[in-house]
C-alpha cells in the first residue's frame, strides 16, 4: 500500500509539470502550428511557430516523455496524433483542455502568499493575479460561443422569445463583456447591461462592442455588492460570478431588487454539491478545490469578504438565493458539462 503511494505521487509530479508544460504549448501556438504540420524536426516546428528551437526542442521532449506528442528517433521528428490535436487546439474550441491548463501556472505565482494565508490568515487580492480575468475569458469564450445562445438560454422556458421581442438584461460580473454582446447581436431588440468591478474588463467589453457595431449593448464599471437597481431588468444571469465576491449574500439581494415583477434570474456557477463527502467522485473535484483555495476563496477574504469558496455547492446556492428573496430555485444540467450548474431563480 506505502509503494502504491509513492507510486502515485511520482505520477502525480510528472502530470503536474506535464500541465505546466501543456499550458506553455497553448500560449506559445505549438499545439497550433503542429495540428496542421506532417512529422517534423524540432527546427522546422520552432520556424513554423516562430519559436527559440532550444526551447521547443526541450518542450518537444516533456510532450514525448509524456506521451502527448509522438517522436521518431531515428527521423529526428515528431508529430502530434489528430486525435490529441482535438483537445489541445484552438480549432476544437470549448473542447480545447489546453486552455484549462493555463490555471496552474496562474496559482503557483501565488504559493508563497497562500502559504503567508495559512500562517497568519487574511486573503490574497485579485491584484496578484494579472492574467487570471483574460485567462477566464478565453475559457469562457470558446463555453459562451459554442453553447450561450442556442444551449444555455433555452433552458429557460419561454426566454429567447421575450429576448427576441425585446427585454432588458443585464449581466452581473460581466468581466470581458463576451456574454452580454453575443446576446446583443443575437437579439438585436433587447437592451443589454453589463455589470463589473474592473476597469480593464469593462474596456475590452465596450471596444469589442464597437466592433461589432452593438447599439443595443452597454457596460459599466460597478460593484456587483452594490448595484443599487431596482425593478430595472426583467432577465439577469451570472457566469461564474458568485461564489468568487466578497458579499456575495448582497450581490444576490441586489440581483433580486434588480428585477421587475415577474423577472428572471440565470446563475451559472460551479456543479458541486456543499458537502465535501458527496464531492468525492466529482471528476474535477481536487482541480476545483484548489482554485477556491488559490484564488477565489483568497480574494474574497483579501476583501474582508465571506470566503464563500469555488465549491459553494448547490445546497449553499439555494439557501443564499431564497435569503436573498427568490421564491423559486431550479438547478438544471447541460449534458456534457461537468463544471457548471445552471440555476434559474425567480421572485414574486
Amino acid at each position: 500500500m506505502a509503494e502504491e503511494f509513492a507510486e502515485r505521487m511520482l505520477r502525480t509530479m510528472n502530470e503536474a509539470a506535464l500541465a505546466l508544460m501543456v499550458s506553455v504549448g497553448h500560449r506559445t501556438g505549438l499545439f497550433d502550428a503542429m495540428a496542421g504540420m506532417p512529422a517534423a524536426t524540432s527546427a522546422e516546428i520552432a520556424s513554423t511557430a516562430g519559436l527559440d528551437e532550444r526551447y521547443v526542442r526541450e518542450w518537444l521532449a516533456v510532450m514525448t516523455t509524456g506521451r502527448i506528442v509522438e517522436h521518431d528517433g531515428e527521423a529526428g521528428t515528431y508529430s502530434l496524433p489528430a486525435g490529441h490535436a482535438a483537445w489541445l487546439t484552438r480549432a476544437a474550441g470549448m473542447q480545447n483542455l489546453a486552455t484549462g491548463m493555463q490555471y496552474i501556472g496562474l496559482m503557483a505565482m501565488v504559493e508563497d502568499q497562500i502559504v503567508e494565508c495559512f500562517r497568519h490568515g487574511g486573503g490574497v487580492p485579485y491584484s496578484a493575479f494579472p492574467r487570471f480575468q483574460a485567462v477566464m475569458a478565453e475559457d469562457s469564450g470558446a463555453v459562451h460561443d459554442a453553447t450561450l445562445i442556442d444551449g444555455t438560454l433555452p433552458l429557460v422556458p419561454g426566454l429567447t422569445g421575450r429576448l427576441a421581442d425585446g427585454i432588458d438584461v443585464a449581466d452581473v460580473g460581466c468581466g470581458s463583456g463576451h456574454a452580454v454582446n453575443l446576446m446583443a447581436a443575437a437579439f438585436p431588440r433587447s437592451r443589454f447591461t453589463g455589470f463589473d468591478f474592473s476597469e480593464a474588463g469593462i474596456a475590452a467589453a465596450r471596444a469589442e462592442a464597437a466592433r461589432r457595431g452593438l447599439a443595443n449593448a452597454r457596460f459599466e464599471q460597478r460593484d456587483a455588492a452594490r448595484l443599487d437597481e431596482n425593478a430595472r431588468f426583467d432577465f439577469v444571469t451570472t457566469f461564474d460570478a458568485v461564489h468568487d465576491q466578497a458579499r456575495p449574500d448582497l450581490m444576490l439581494a441586489g440581483i433580486a431588487a434588480a428585477l421587475r415583477p415577474g423577472g428572471i434570474y440565470l446563475c451559472v456557477d460551479t456543479s458541486a454539491s456543499s458537502k465535501l463527502a458527496e464531492n468525492l467522485s466529482h471528476p474535477l473535484a481536487t482541480f476545483l478545490y484548489t482554485v477556491s483555495c488559490m484564488h477565489c476563496m483568497t480574494v474574497s477574504l483579501a476583501d474582508g469578504g465571506m470566503g464563500l469558496g469555488t465549491m459553494w455547492g448547490e445546497q449553499t446556492a439555494r439557501k443564499m438565493l431564497g435569503e436573498a428573496g427568490f421564491t423559486s430555485v431550479e438547478a438544471k444540467r447541460v449534458d456534457g458539462d461537468i463544471v457548471n450548474a445552471y440555476i434559474v431563480a425567480t421572485k414574486d
